[in-house]
């Protein structure tokens, strides 16, 4: 109560009505902001002009009004008013209201991928410790959960509930950045401003509102907006004052007291919003490298590896492209090296033992990754289901041959599967010549197709032949005499060297030539050519009584 009569005599004193601390309101008029008109979308001037018409106050806010200034076309306009989201929802044929802690609505126009979302926000009143006590708040969601709440401020200076409706000035009071506390009035051409937003963007800078350090105790998501809008806003010139970055490495700690699923969320806005590489620069430069979240941590940590590096640029470039961007992408992508690390331990084997089947090694390897690296925040859902998608497909791409490329290209996945084995092709990992063979498959008609698959059958009997008039191991010239069969026990023997002991199937092949799912499914039958798996009595001279035929036998041996 002393506080508030201090404010009160504080606000005479200074003529402002008691309201001074939430800035000046000032308009600035066309000539003043040079704003052009026809940057601004049709539907956002719909929306606004619409809530006008029903006697409410309606602005572009935020972002899009920084872009505007810059002369840049938003992707993305958001709406203020002073209008409650029921209000809204009557107004819209197709409007939604969304959220819990932060009640909106979205505003939809369009169907299908032409869609656009128009989203609307209430004024929301200025919360703080001081106040915390007399909010009752006017909440229809999440009543029975915040009923029990007494203030709307935790301890730490965290806000708890927000959905408490107040004037504009207090509403652009609550917001991060001064740059991003503007309002435009499309109609009128003016654009409102209480915390000399217009100023900083012209001097290329990000200020915090208010006290910074308070400011991120309210919302430490806040540190991570920073890093992101800095990120962002780096080619434009902006930079963060000095007293709003200098808090940032101390209160990284209060981010420990954020959900995990919004940390996740906040992660993935910093890596797709076309600014994945500058926010890795920005990271470092703020000394934020670790501790905002430990997936993150990793990111930053293999963004010099050529082949994340490599990711990372063209997520950039594909948003900047206006193509679509999928977060299971980059993340198989920066992951990928603990799944290749774990599938070559598990195939080869441990303490004496046999290696366990490609396919099955995978499988194991890209569940200790999602058990080590992700956990349960998204990586039993869809954004998992899509990184084990993407990480099963690559040993098929070793197979080009039958009906494998057919089924292949028709998974709904190939075309991310695809772009990260093309992607492992840029660093070296995989042929150049497989990445082109199937790009061209994927695009030609069943004619071409046919004539890809008759080149690459082709390309392999000519290695057979090849191989199967190469030198007996035994080093006897081809057509000698072959010396008598070693007992089967000593068939196939495993000294190290990587050659020694390796059998060729009938045809001259080496087991596991195929590719690297090819089956390998216990030993093998060195009585018989490997090629065909049925049980047959032993030919002339190999041997009889199922005894092993000698291990150099087989070059040639199938009619």
């Amino acid at each position: 109560m002393i506080k508030k009569l201090i404010d009160k005599l504080l606000g005479k004193s200074g003529g402002a009505g008691g309201k001074a601390r939430f800035g000046r309101r000032q308009e600035h008029s066309a000539e003043v902001h040079g704003i052009d008109l026809s940057l601004v979308d049709e539907r956002a001037r719909n929306v606004v002009s619409t809530l006008q018409g029903a006697g409410y106050e309606a602005y572009v806010v935020g972002g899009a009004v920084r872009d505007l200034l810059l002369g840049l076309r938003p992707k993305d306009f958001d709406v203020a008013t002073n209008a409650t989201p029921e209000q809204v929802k009557q107004l819209f044929r197709r409007a939604f209201i969304i959220g819990r802690r932060f009640r909106i609505v979205h505003v939809v126009f369009g169907r299908g991928r032409e869609h656009e979302v128009i989203e609307v926000s209430t004024f929301r009143a200025y919360m703080d410790n001081a106040a915390a006590e007399q909010v009752a708040g006017n909440e229809r969601t999440s009543k029975g959960e915040l009923a029990a709440m007494k203030h709307a401020v935790d301890a730490s200076g965290r806000v708890l509930r927000d959905n408490v409706w107040g004037p504009q000035d207090e509403d652009a009071a609550r917001r991060d950045f001064s740059v991003n506390a503007m309002y435009y009035d499309p109609g009128r051409q003016i654009v409102v401003d209480y915390h000399n937003g217009l100023k900083d963007a012209r001097k290329r800078v990000l200020r915090m509102i208010g006290d910074p350090a308070t400011r991120y105790r309210e919302d430490p998501v806040r540190i991570i907006r920073a890093v992101r809008f800095s990120a962002k806003l780096a080619a434009r010139g902006f930079s963060l004052e000095p007293k709003t970055a200098a808090p940032l490495v101390e209160m990284s700690r209060l981010l420990a007291d954020v959900p995990q699923s919004r940390l996740f969320d906040e992660m993935l806005k910093l890596l797709q919003t076309g600014h994945a590489v500058a926010t890795i620069a920005q990271l470092r430069l703020l000394g934020l490298e670790r501790g905002i979240y430990p997936l993150l941590d990793v990111v930053v940590e293999r963004a010099d590896q050529p082949f994340v590096k490599a990711a990372l640029a063209d997520t950039d470039r594909r948003v900047g492209e206006g193509k679509a961007v999928a977060p299971s992408f980059l993340l198989a992508c920066v992951l990928w090296n603990d799944v290749r690390e774990g599938w070559a331990r598990r195939m080869e084997g441990r303490n004496g033992q046999r290696g366990m089947a490609p396919f099955p090694a995978l499988q194991e390897a890209i569940d200790e990754v999602f058990d080590s690296r992700i956990g349960d925040v998204s990586g039993r859902g869809k954004l998992g289901a899509d990184m084990r998608e993407i990480w099963m497909m690559q040993p098929r791409f070793d197979k080009r041959s039958g009906a494998t490329p057919f089924s292949l290209v028709e998974q709904a996945r190939f075309r991310a599967a695809f772009d990260f084995m093309r992607l492992r092709a840029d660093v070296g990992e995989v042929s150049e010549a497989i990445a082109e063979w199937w790009q061209e498959f994927s695009t030609a008609d069943d004619l071409r197709r046919q004539d890809l698959l008759d080149q690459v059958r082709e390309e392999q009997n000519k290695g057979k032949r090849v191989h199967t008039r190469a030198p007996r191991r035994d080093g006897a010239p081809a057509g000698e005499e072959r010396p008598k069969a070693r007992p089967k026990a000593a068939a196939r023997p495993d000294d190290g060297d990587g050659d020694a002991g390796v059998e060729t199937d009938g045809a001259g092949q080496e087991p596991g030539e195929e590719g690297a799912h090819g089956a390998d499914d216990g030993p093998q039958d060195t009585g018989a050519p490997r090629k065909r798996r049925r049980r047959r009595k032993p030919r002339s001279g190999a041997g009889g009584g199922g005894a092993a035929a000698p291990s150099g036998s087989a070059a040639g041996g199938a009619d």
